[in-house]
């Protein structure tokens, strides 16, 4: 019930948005996640944001370059990417749970794949 888009093939310094819809459900009372998966470092929690909205987590080297938002309705999320290096090509994927986004979740979608170019 977690559907992601967005995702494709960039250069590096390039931006993407990518989106992640709440079908069925919205994500009121949850917090929302973006992790990504690659071979090489296995699955990392990219960016959190409570339900609250007071809280928000960023992996260390991200910050400063995307930034996780909610929709005023409720319904999705996106995670905006700025200045994306190679490094950040991975398949990227929404999650949620009851606490800070941090899992363990109780949801998550497909993914949706990004492939940075040099």
């Amino acid at each position: 019930d977690l559907v992601e888009s967005g995702g494709g093939l960039v250069q590096a310094g390039d931006s993407l948005r990518l989106s992640c819809a709440a079908s069925g459900r919205t994500f009121s009372g949850y917090a929302v996640a973006w992790l990504r998966q690659s071979p090489g470092n296995g699955q990392e929690t990219v960016a959190a944001l409570n339900w609250a909205g007071d809280r928000i987590y960023y992996k260390e080297t991200v910050k400063g370059r995307f930034a996780i938002s909610r929709d005023g309705d409720e319904s999705t999320v996106y995670l905006q990417m700025n200045n994306v290096k190679p490094e950040d090509t991975a398949l990227y994927l929404c999650a949620i749970d009851r606490s800070y986004g941090l899992g363990p979740y109780e949801s998550w979608g497909l993914g949706t794949r990004v492939t940075v170019s040099s």
